[in-house]
């Protein structure tokens, strides 16, 4: 793998791209939408952080232990963009108030805990709560990133589970992240998770497709625990829709299994982990049964 992939970059060319595969051979779609690391030059002028520091918010590298996905006949998407510039596991409107010196429209979402928290489709903090911004930003500014960011990404990713559903007849969303490994710094470290499989507490995806990732990662020498303490948000919640045929699995990955959390240094064995989670696709898709059709109360 190139070195250079590992690298930040400050121009956003293309905000988010989507690898197909010469034929989809599965309803299966993998997304990574906070590994992006373009952190532009007026982006980080606008921040009192440094790029380190605007980094501890990435999924860094997501996208590259996912590279095998599309030559095993499904398609892979992901941002270019990085979550601490805009959030795409957000609703489209979750506006924090604090983050904009102008007033927020009506149908902006200005509460919650998400938007409380400083976490909202427009971060006004990284980790450790670090605040972004030396200044508040205009709502102009705000809107333009969900209009040309935000929706473009979501209109393809739902343009992309339509066709795999129109074509096989059900679809798999792969929603792919990456955790901090200080979450479970209290853990018994014989118990702490290297994975945790979100389907928002069963209603995301039919019970056959975590269970089957879950046994799989555990055969490839994973620990896994579900829905704790990450059960999935927007992406999985809102696509989600096991009676209809659409399924939202998300899998965050602990940090400290692939890079060095303070330097953002990929360990020497990566290439070995991008062979594992290829292995984990294949043997998921293979796993996909007709549990997966929509339900016939979905007709109804």
């Amino acid at each position: 793998m190139n070195p250079d992939d590992f690298q930040p970059t400050d121009t956003l060319d293309v905000p988010f791209w989507i690898e197909r595969p010469e034929q989809q051979l599965a309803p299966f779609l993998f997304s990574s939408p906070h590994s992006g690391r373009c952190y532009t030059a007026e982006f980080k002028k606008a921040s009192r952080l440094t790029e380190l520091e605007l980094r501890s918010s990435e999924d860094s590298y997501v996208d590259l232990l996912f590279s095998k996905v599309t030559s095993l006949g499904v398609p892979f998407m992901a941002a270019n963009f990085p979550r601490a510039y805009l959030d795409l596991n957000r609703e489209p409107y979750e506006l924090d108030p604090i983050v904009f010196k102008d007033p927020l429209p009506s149908y902006a979402k200005t509460s919650g805990t998400r938007v409380g928290s400083g976490l909202g489709t427009i971060a006004r903090i990284v980790s450790e709560r670090k605040e972004i911004y030396r200044h508040k930003l205009s709502l102009e500014e705000g809107l333009e990133r969900i209009e040309t960011l935000y929706k473009p990404y979501h209109q393809c990713l739902r343009r992309e589970l339509a066709l795999a559903h129109v074509n096989f007849g059900y679809a798999c969303l792969i929603d792919c992240h990456s955790m901090p490994s200080r979450v479970f710094q209290n853990a018994n470290p014989n118990n702490r998770p290297d994975i945790v499989l979100g389907d928002r507490y069963g209603a995301s995806c039919h019970p056959s497709l975590i269970s089957a990732a879950k046994s799989i990662l555990g055969h490839l020498g994973l620990r896994v625990d579900i829905n704790r303490p990450y059960a999935g948000g927007f992406i999985t919640q809102h696509y989600g829709r096991p009676i209809k045929g659409l399924h939202a699995l998300q899998i965050e990955i602990d940090r400290s299994l692939y890079m060095n959390e303070d330097t953002f240094e990929p360990v020497p064995h990566f290439q070995e982990l991008v062979d594992l989670f290829g292995r984990f696709t294949e043997l998921l898709i293979q796993c996909a049964s007709d549990a997966l059709y929509p339900t016939a109360a979905a007709a109804e």
